[in-house]
């Protein structure tokens, strides 16, 4: 690992996570002397990944970090696979859809349907949810062994809600049954009054690259929702354009 680019990326990632810091609190955050520190940020300011918040001391996330975002975005394959079958099922189902990937132990949500109701909706391209807390994330941890292992055994999970399931054992039984069913589901665990259904999307390698799914307003029974196959059919249709062979693959593939 190059430390100057780690120490950079830890920067990035604070940044993000408290939108605005001085120098001091990232030199505190990241247990580095804050000669280190201004090094650091004063490089990431001269190539806009970092910007002085105007008339104080506080730094920022720049405009260059919205324009590498966008480049993923435009060269990710599954998002731009995904918009057709997103349009269909929301139009299916009348709920938001929401296509997310992997970011070590969160989802970041790729592309995001609207409702097809026509009322105001906020974009949640970019939002990033706990895996164990997101039904996108359930449905490819119980495909990614290595990645299911890690998060069960990282140690205590963050609680999001008073409804988050942060009991490794629970969430084991839970990818179990997402193994069994191919879809993953989630009540209230990441945000209060919302709920949600998704299934994975495999490649043509087999590997789980991503998962698709619907918001659903909480107080609805889930086991027997129907949407939930039509959020399975809508996985199984996007993974075959993407060229998987099976789905999902046999428990334990990977």
């Amino acid at each position: 690992m190059i430390q100057s680019v780690d120490r950079a990326i830890r920067v990035l990632t604070a940044l993000q996570g408290a939108r605005r810091m001085s120098l001091s609190e990232l030199a505190t955050r990241l247990e580095l002397a804050p000669s280190t520190t201004h090094g650091i940020v004063r490089t990431l300011v001269e190539h806009g990944m970092v910007v002085q918040e105007r008339g104080s001391s506080r730094y920022q996330l720049g405009p260059a970090v919205l324009r590498l975002g966008n480049v993923y975005l435009d060269t990710l394959e599954l998002r731009s696979r995904t918009i057709p079958w997103a349009e269909d099922l929301a139009r299916r189902t009348g709920f938001a859809v929401r296509t997310g990937v992997l970011l070590i132990d969160d989802v970041v949500i790729i592309h995001h349907e609207p409702r097809p109701d026509g009322s105001r909706q906020m974009p949640e391209v970019g939002i990033v949810i706990p895996v164990h807390a997101s039904a996108i994330g359930k449905a490819m941890l119980a495909f990614l062994p290595a990645d299911e292992k890690r998060v069960l055994t990282s140690g205590a999970l963050r609680s999001m809600t008073g409804e988050t399931i942060i009991s490794p054992d629970a969430l084991s039984e839970q990818l179990n049954q997402v193994r069994s069913s191919g879809i993953a589901a989630e009540q209230d665990e990441a945000v209060i009054g919302e709920s949600a259904l998704a299934s994975p999307v495999f490649d043509s390698s087999g590997e789980a690259v991503g998962a698709i799914g619907v918001v659903i307003p909480s107080g609805a029974e889930l086991e027997n929702h129907p949407a939930r196959e039509t959020v399975r059919e809508t996985a199984r249709a996007l993974s075959r354009e993407l060229g998987a062979q099976t789905w999902p693959p046999r428990p334990g593939r990977g």
